[in-house]
């Protein structure tokens, strides 16, 4: 697992996933503009209890907070299937 992978893992440990599949997807989107900055493009799917009683944007402002500074310059594209245990 590349470094950066591994510290969005450790950054979303706050929101205790049940469920934790992490893909980079870099590689399909070299030559975009935000490739070019250095940004990465990955697909996340997590599964909390804290996201019991969350609406989707509420459960994905959560993501972006945990991940805080990565959003502004390590990650470009985050796509992100966030569900509740009850929703698996």
């Amino acid at each position: 697992m590349s470094n950066r992978l591994e510290k969005i893992r450790l950054q979303l440990v706050t929101l205790n996933p049940i469920v934790f599949e992490l893909t980079d997807d870099s590689h399909k989107h070299a030559g975009h503009a935000g490739a070019a900055s250095g940004g990465g493009h990955y697909v996340l799917r997590i599964t909390s209890e804290q996201f019991i009683g969350k609406n989707t944007i509420a459960r994905h402002r959560m993501i972006y907070l945990a991940l805080g500074d990565m959003m502004k310059q390590e990650i470009h594209a985050l796509t992100i299937q966030a569900l509740a245990p009850n929703e698996i």
